[in-house]
């Protein structure tokens, strides 16, 4: 039985070869270099749809007008999406100030000590498995490249990304995911004459498909389980959504009494 789960888990091999032809892997390495931003838009999405409906939630276990629920929501849009975006432009800007820094210090450190830069190179190689003629070869080649040099020390001293993300488009990608998926809690409300008693819970309903989708996506960008990432999200989002309206109702009859 055991052999048997083994053997359905393993790849089709014609999929496989045609990933591992020339040009594909070509293609994957080059994309591999390349930064989603698909990754800040979810991030964004999650968190906007989560406040958005905390707010939502929030409203409606105090009774509060639906007005009022507008009124937070929208703001909650605007405000926490800004600044979601701004932490992440800050990052994104810290990375590549982090990343210029690092250039420059290995830059110097090669115009100062060459031979003791060339050393790094040859022992980071040598820990590979590289020796001999083949080593010094190595060495010989990336040193001879000043940019491949200092590119070197960054990836394999260092552990630095030489490809990072432009900080202005990760927060564009961050607040436009917050908005579109923070808006949906919003939908019913804004919609004219929409049915005062079934108005919570059609955002619930949206809300919580919205949450799935965000699920699905997480997974396909992790590569995990679609399916049990997406009932991750919606559970994690349910989860906020219920201490909202928990904290509504309570406030509710706090403020009463």
């Amino acid at each position: 039985m055991a052999k048997k789960r083994s053997l359905k888990q393993m790849p089709d091999r014609t999929a496989l070869a045609a990933q591992h032809q020339v040009e594909a892997i070509a293609a994957r390495l080059a994309g591999a270099r390349e930064h989603s931003y698909l990754g800040d838009a979810v991030l964004g999405a999650i968190d906007g749809c989560v406040t958005t409906f905390a707010v939502v939630a929030g409203a409606a276990g105090a009774s509060l007008p639906a007005s009022v629920a507008i009124i937070l929501g929208l703001a909650n849009l605007i405000a926490d999406g800004f600044s979601m975006a701004a932490s992440n432009y800050q990052r994104a800007k810290s990375e590549r100030g982090l990343l210029e820094k690092a250039r420059a210090i290995e830059e110097m450190h090669i115009h100062l000590v060459p031979e003791g830069e060339r050393e790094e190179v040859r022992q980071i190689f040598a820990a590979k498995g590289f020796s001999g003629e083949e080593l010094e070869r190595i060495v010989e080649v990336i040193t001879q490249n000043h940019k491949l040099w200092v590119d070197t020390m960054l990836t394999e001293e260092l552990g630095l990304k030489l490809e990072l993300p432009k900080a202005w488009m990760a927060a564009l990608a961050t607040f436009l995911g917050f908005a579109v998926a923070g808006l949906v809690p919003l939908l019913p409300y804004l919609v004219p004459e929409f049915p005062l008693e079934r108005i919570f819970w059609t955002s619930s309903l949206l809300t919580g498909l919205t949450f799935l989708t965000i699920g699905l996506l997480k997974g396909h960008i992790l590569r995990h389980s679609l399916l049990k990432s997406g009932l991750e999200t919606l559970l994690v989002g349910g989860a906020a959504a219920g201490l909202a309206y928990a904290v509504g109702v309570w406030l509710r009859g706090w403020v009463g009494e």
